[in-house]
């Protein structure tokens, strides 16, 4: 496979100049689905005071001080929240490059007329197969009939669309039929967003996992997609880490561009940053986001290249992908200062090497899957 993936017309580099471009505002962890891959923490007491109507918009002027340009509105599922229009009117009113990250459960043509109303740009809706059963087992409840309705009250509002297929061996066969029904509907984007190791993905890695067959199949498809389509729709396949043998540039870099926001009002630099062990995440309730950013510990823990050691310290590629996620090099590595194990370079390059192994040794096997929530285990075939 290609390094950059299948050959995508790579968005440039994004420079900040110090200033987070990108804030993400997760205004809840509640949801009404049960990801098998689901990065949300599982300790959600810690989660249910969240911040009201007026703190979260303190926050987004804040942000808009700092130079954030664009605020995505995510969970859990963002809808869940009553005053989600609410928010949405001020965050335009700011400024903001609206966009909407949502599963699309409860996404009703009443709510979407009043968001759109209110300044709403740009709708990410998740889709997790184009099959209704896989999709359904999946995400552990009925949901695959309210996703095509939201999809179809999507484009009737005039919304651009963002179609997020994240991607497994489950459902990665299926890249032909998934761009065939988004170009059915019009969809501006579509994001094959290969699944990221953390929490519940983790811990269901051997089955999730796709082969480096399924991978190449589905890259040869979304290049005959783009040749095929031109400009009528912007194809993305994000990189797979453990066949790249290179990490992805993270986030840009640890607290570069991007800021997230959890319910509680804790700040991080990535929304998968609190898995790291041993940091303090500063609250929006207690700091000003500008002290958050600037200066507080946690942001400027991995800034810069003074944190790497070797090989990272002294390797050429140093610049380019900042010693690659520094969440994934904690939870394989147990040290989050190490070289991400997704990298040839690294130490610990055969954790990454074996957890494939692993998976290529469950391809033909029917595997339990591991829920988010209250649906402990149930079984989803595993194979092709």
């Amino acid at each position: 496979m290609p390094k950059d993936g299948s050959a995508s017309a790579q968005a440039p580099r994004l420079d900040g100049q110090g200033n987070p471009l990108w804030l993400l505002l997760e205004l809840t962890y509640r949801c009404p689905l049960h990801c098998v891959w689901c990065n949300n923490p599982l300790d959600l007491d810690h989660y249910r005071d969240e911040l009201t109507t007026e703190e979260w918009v303190r926050v987004m002027r804040e942000g808009r001080e700092l130079g954030a340009l664009q605020l995505g509105f995510s969970g859990g599922e963002a809808l869940m929240r009553k005053d989600l229009e609410e928010l949405i009117a001020e965050a335009d009113g700011l400024g903001y490059y609206t966009n909407l990250i949502t599963s699309g459960m409860g996404l009703t043509r009443k709510r979407l007329g009043d968001m759109k109303t209110a300044g709403l740009k740009q709708i990410q809706l998740s889709l997790q197969s184009c099959d209704r059963e896989m999709n359904d087992a999946l995400v552990g409840e009925r949901a695959f009939d309210q996703k095509i309705e939201a999809l179809t009250e999507i484009k009737a509002h005039g919304f651009p669309t963002v179609l997020n297929f994240p991607v497994c061996r489950q459902n990665i066969d299926q890249a032909e039929a998934v761009l065939k029904m988004a170009e059915e509907f019009k969809v501006d984007f579509v994001e094959f967003a290969n699944i990221q190791y953390y929490n519940w993905a983790l811990v269901n890695r051997p089955q999730l996992l796709p082969s480096r067959e399924q991978l190449e199949k589905a890259e040869a498809v979304v290049r005959a997609a783009r040749e095929r389509l031109g400009g009528r729709m912007t194809i993305y396949f994000v990189v797979p880490d453990y066949y790249q043998g290179r990490p992805k540039a993270c986030m840009n870099g640890w607290g570069a561009i991007h800021l997230t926001i959890a319910p509680n009002g804790d700040a991080l630099p990535c929304q998968e940053a609190r898995v790291i062990r041993g940091l303090e995440f500063p609250s929006v309730r207690s700091a000003s986001l500008e002290w958050i950013w600037r200066q507080s510990p946690v942001f400027n823990r991995f800034r810069g290249e003074e944190w790497m050691k070797e090989p990272c310290r002294t390797c050429d590629e140093r610049a380019k992908d900042f010693g690659g996620c520094r969440c994934q090099a904690f939870l394989l590595t147990g040290d989050a200062a190490n070289a991400d194990p997704a990298c040839t370079k690294s130490a610990h390059h055969d954790v990454v090497l074996q957890a494939v192994e692993e998976s290529e040794r469950h391809e033909q096997r029917i595997q339990p899957l591991v829920f988010r929530g209250p649906k402990s285990v149930t079984t989803v075939f595993a194979g092709k």
